[in-house]
């Protein structure tokens, strides 16, 4: 069995290396394109403070959250129901960042997600093939006519839900392409040939044009992510990404 199990979180803020944490995990688990019935759901103590904006998107509040096990009582349940299987993750850096951070305050020796599974990020996948448009997940479910009626805050396991459904959308018919984190990175790096051709003599020898890396493609539409949830859809450079490409 192909098994999937598609993961997201909520946490007390955006930035992991200013010390935000987990404080909801949700996973669903799929086995040869089909929902099992399967789920991994759990609340969180981050034992700080929620910041505001993030509040205000997914609804946790520290009284709540106060009352929840600790990442450390999970991880062995949470491991458990990952292992052996392929994760698809919207904006998976985001995710496998916090998660990572947690399994490395339990372990000093702890191997990065991305070095252990086979990982599926839905974003780049949706970027692939609606360049230049939105692909929150609001927009893919919109896009995919899914029904996302439900989604009046944040949830890590309601969200795993709609991406499992926006992933089965994206990839019907492409099982055989394979977009997987770790992967997508070297493959694309490897394509980039810079051209050697000479000039001729009393040529005039063209400026060489360097482009943005995948890494830094990546880098740089993460931070637009980040600006575009927090300014909740008005940052001005994701709507200008998205006219020039309707645009086209």
């Amino acid at each position: 069995m192909n098994r999937i199990v598609v993961l997201d979180t909520e946490t007390t803020g955006l930035e992991v290396n200013q010390g935000h944490r987990l404080i909801e995990i949700g996973c669903v688990e799929l086995g040869d394109r089909r929902r099992s019935g399967r789920h991994f759901q759990r609340y969180l103590n981050p034992e700080r403070a929620v910041d505001r904006g993030a509040l205000a998107v997914h609804g946790l509040d520290d009284a709540f959250l106060s009352t929840q096990p600790r990442f450390s009582e999970v991880a062995a349940e949470l491991l458990q129901f990952i292992d052996g299987a392929e994760l698809v993750i919207h904006n998976a850096a985001f995710d496998l960042g916090f998660l990572d951070a947690e399994l490395q305050r339990l372990d000093a020796a702890h191997v990065p997600l991305a070095q252990r599974f086979a990982v599926t990020d839905t974003l780049l996948l949706a970027r692939e093939r609606f360049p230049g448009q939105r692909n929150s997940l609001d927009a893919l479910c919109k896009r995919f006519e899914i029904d996302n009626s439900s989604r009046k805050l944040h949830g890590a396991l309601l969200d795993a839900e709609l991406l499992a459904d926006v992933y089965l959308a994206l990839t019907a018919g492409q099982s055989a392409l394979s977009f997987a984190f770790d992967a997508e990175t070297a493959g694309a790096a490897g394509a980039r040939k810079p051209s050697r051709a000479r000039a001729g003599p009393g040529t005039a020898q063209r400026p060489r044009v360097l482009r943005a890396s995948i890494e830094e493609q990546a880098a740089h539409a993460l931070r637009l992510d980040a600006l575009d949830k927090a300014s909740k859809g008005t940052c001005l450079w994701r709507q200008r990404e998205a006219d020039a490409g309707a645009a086209d």
